[in-house]
């Protein structure tokens, strides 16, 4: 068959089985990727996202004096959200890059199998025009997907960039002053003449800010394994009640010092979920309940329980009866290197980094739930870690 309408016949076949191209395209692109179908596409929205980019590099094809790619602000937004995409599942550009010259390889393919089977019969030059055009409308929406992938990591770098220097100063800052009291105090306990009650006066602060400089180096080994690329995390089910009895285990001391009366509550559900992730976050409620217990008060108490809702979801709290949060302060107090009593620095127990709210909060996003908190200055602190029983669902 001698056709002179080669552009228009191969442009109404790749619009016509633009939904097959593109589940061709997809099971390549699985067979290069090991990982899940689910994991490329997580929702049926954005895998709609390819067939609609092949079915107008169709319409491309038939008319490109229209630029319809660069001129269709709909098709190139589908190309920008794909780009937003694969930043957010952490590919790299070079896979963004060979997932579109795979299009391009399918297309062409497809194209040399409609000429054999329709009998077509193109020039040398209309072979090449329709062949280079393709490849024009691949490179179009390819542009138009790495932009918003560069741009998104660019943005991620200088971020990242701007938390390490101020982590670095603040780092620098919560270690130099226990780092000086140590290193003072070893020259003054060298000292021949130094009497008994001072000696253990020096040994008590030395012991205070050792433990304090262990603290500060337990947060940042959180931080660096929770946000290292190596992670891989112990998913299993447990009990909210033996998770939590296993945190206050690893708060007793701190709290006997400070004689602060740690409960568990019997009887809480299970939960499929992270369990380091979990234990750590219930580990830094803990720690924060104790260090901010009002030294007025008696009876100082924390109480964890936890309950299973209607919805698939349970909740567990962490209530204690401590100082408070002022109220001009709940609304940052998830932030890194925010701390809702700075200005208390005077007691010796109140100090530290302000990052253990910050590794709940992402500890729990993790896990597919979210933290809230109240709080009454004086009265005491509630944070509630919402959590799905079956764990983190795909999405």
């Amino acid at each position: 068959m001698l056709t002179t309408d080669f552009d228009e016949v191969i442009a109404d076949r790749i619009c016509d089985q633009h939904r097959a191209l593109a589940a061709r395209w997809f099971e390549r692109l699985l067979g290069l990727l090991p990982v899940e179908a689910r994991d490329i596409f997580p929702t049926t929205s954005l895998l709609d996202h390819v067939p609609a980019l092949i079915h107008e590099i169709g319409a491309y094809v038939r008319q490109p004096e229209d630029l319809a790619i660069v001129a269709n602000t709909a098709i190139l937004e589908k190309a920008r959200e794909l780009g937003g995409l694969r930043h957010e599942q952490r590919a790299s550009l070079h896979q963004v890059l060979r997932e579109y010259q795979m299009l391009g390889g399918v297309l062409v393919a497809f194209v040399l199998e409609e000429m054999v089977r329709l009998e077509l019969a193109p020039t040398p030059r209309e072979s090449a025009g329709l062949v280079s055009r393709l490849h024009e409308a691949v490179n179009a929406l390819s542009q138009a997907t790495v932009e918003t992938f560069i741009t998104l990591y660019t943005d991620t770098i200088t971020e990242q960039t701007q938390r390490l220097e101020s982590f670095t100063r603040m780092a620098a800052h919560e270690w130099r002053q226990p780092l000086s009291t140590v290193q003072f105090g070893i020259t003054l306990l060298r000292h021949p003449q130094l009497d008994a009650p001072r000696a253990h006066r020096t040994w008590e602060a030395v012991e205070r800010n050792v433990g304090h400089l262990i603290d500060v180096t337990r947060k940042l080994e959180s931080i660096a394994r929770l946000q290292g690329t190596q992670d891989t995390p112990l998913v299993q089910r447990v009990s909210l009640t033996a998770v939590a009895q296993e945190a206050a285990r690893q708060v007793f001391d701190m709290a006997a010092a400070r004689d602060v009366r740690v409960t568990v509550a019997e009887g809480m559900p299970e939960v499929t979920v992270d369990v380091g992730r979990l234990e750590l976050s219930i580990v830094n409620l803990l720690s924060n309940a104790i260090k901010y217990a009002d030294p007025a008060k008696l009876g100082r108490e924390v109480h964890v329980s936890g309950v299973q809702d209607a919805d698939g979801w349970c909740r567990l709290a962490v209530r204690d009866n401590g100082l408070g949060i002022p109220q001009e302060a709940l609304a940052t107090i998830f932030e890194r290197f925010t701390r809702a009593h700075g200005g208390r620095d005077s007691l010796a127990y109140v100090d530290g980094l302000g990052l253990g709210l910050a590794i709940v909060d992402d500890n729990v996003r993790a896990m597919g739930g979210e933290v809230e908190v109240q709080s009454t200055e004086g009265t005491g602190t509630t944070f509630t870690l919402r959590l799905p029983l079956a764990g983190l669902a795909r999405r």
